[in-house]
């Protein structure tokens, strides 16, 4: 399965040099409220487990990582969580339990919730145009390439984007995670995701360029940024304070945040990048964030911090249909909602995520298991994050998974979602459970 390719393809950059051994270490405690189980009381074999393990731990052995957390839940049980090497090279901090991660996209689909909250409350509808929600994109023009003396060539939209293609990725929109083509690299030069307020943001936008008419493609974009915009906008909050009071408070999310305060950043992972000849370097350029203030920006395509516990209660949720503990954030339809595909048949022609894969309300879905080479259930949903977090709901096994890694570019050239997909479900030896 390559469900967040489009992004990091942009961030790969070669391949990985062996480095120093760092330390194991097995962690003993669990995320609050998620209980612990023997894996074969929900069907999994310990035996088979133990090869995701010293897999895990091979790859900080080698130096290809420099450390590693892997997690699997069943039932709402969990039946392993281990954590490998180094939150940081240079002091020899280990990971911990409570190791704080940047999480790059997987802020995504917390964003995607705080819609679907909003959806839930009859805040909006998902064929209404963006334009009531975001005036200033009435006037947006589409690139069709340069005219002979090298001007770009723009035609205005033939209608807004609807809210379904913002949350779904075929609104037209860019990025500028590239530079290889006039859209992206007019998307990368503006800087508008360092605006001062969301609201720049999208007055930023406005003068930029489609890639395409809404609706004609899917391509990945601001547009999850576009959707924390709209939640401010409806809600009256901040896109944190919406979070924090709807989503992380009920939850007990109690380190999950846009930013990480002095008190807490002893315990931040580092955060690396692959490079070419030298292997696992400390990270540098426009990908690294500044967490050490409160955004007054806040990035909902990618500006969340959090720890493996936190967001190990979020993708539960998302698996128990909405709730936690008694804490309903959705009502398992709207999840349901969220996690079907909502690609056209000609969107999906198009759409660089793999066959056999689809796209829902901010997540990848798994259409046909068998077409995407993947063990998975039909209709597993998930997203990863640049520094190679990755995570899945599999409604169909009831399974929840989540790996962390603080590695720009590492996610693309390791492929760990796979490869921890291959080992997990090969140690699923009694699905009937």
């Amino acid at each position: 399965m390559s469900l967040k390719r489009s992004l990091l393809a942009a961030l790969a950059v070669g391949g990985l040099l062996a480095g120093p051994v760092a330390t194991p270490v097995l962690a003993q405690g669990r995320p609050a409220a998620l209980a612990p189980a023997r894996p074969e009381s929900v069907g999994f074999s310990s035996e088979r487990l133990a090869k995701l393990d010293a897999t895990m731990k091979a790859l900080v052995d080698r130096g290809a990582v420099p450390g590693v957390v892997t997690y699997v839940a069943r039932h709402g049980k969990v039946v392993h969580q281990s954590i490998y090497g180094k939150a940081d090279l240079a002091t020899g901090a280990p990971l911990k339990e409570d190791t704080l991660y940047r999480m790059y996209s997987q802020t995504k689909p917390v964003t995607g919730v705080a819609m679907m909250i909003l959806f839930e409350e009859g805040r909006w509808k998902l064929d209404e145009p963006v334009t009531k929600y975001v005036p200033e994109f009435n006037d947006l023009k589409v690139y069709k390439g340069v005219d002979a003396k090298g001007k770009p060539i723009l035609e205005p939209i033939a209608r807004s984007a609807t809210m379904r293609e913002i949350m779904s990725h075929t609104a037209g929109f860019a990025y500028g995670l590239t530079t290889d083509n006039p859209v992206d690299k007019a998307y990368r030069d503006s800087g508008l995701l360092a605006s001062a307020n969301l609201h720049e943001v999208m007055v930023e936008a406005s003068k930029l360029p489609l890639a395409s008419q809404p609706g004609e493609a899917w391509r990945y974009s601001i547009a999850v940024d576009i959707q924390g915009y709209i939640v401010e906008k409806l809600s009256g909050q901040s896109l944190p304070d919406f979070m924090e009071s709807r989503i992380f408070k009920p939850l007990g999310m109690k380190d999950t945040a846009f930013w990480v305060p002095e008190a807490k950043r002893g315990r931040q992972a580092s955060l690396y990048m692959v490079d070419r000849e030298k292997g696992v370097v400390p990270a540098e350029g426009f990908m690294v964030l500044d967490v050490t203030k409160p955004p007054t920006a806040a990035n909902g395509g990618g500006g969340l911090v959090s720890t493996l516990g936190d967001y190990a209660r979020f993708a539960q949720m998302l698996g128990n249909g909405g709730e936690l503990d008694g804490v309903r954030i959705l009502s398992p339809a709207t999840i349901k909602l969220m996690a079907a595909n909502h690609l056209t048949d000609a969107q999906l022609a198009k759409q660089p995520l793999g066959p056999g894969v689809g796209f829902g309300l901010d997540f990848g879905v798994i259409m046909d298991p068998a077409v995407a080479g993947t063990p998975a259930g039909k209709g597993t949903f998930s997203w990863g994050g640049a520094a190679g977090t990755w995570f899945w709901v599999d409604p169909e096994n009831d399974v929840v998974v989540l790996g962390m890694i603080q590695v720009l570019g590492g996610g693309q050239v390791l492929r760990l979602d796979e490869l921890s997909q291959q080992l997990i479900y090969a140690a699923l030896v009694d699905p009937s459970k």
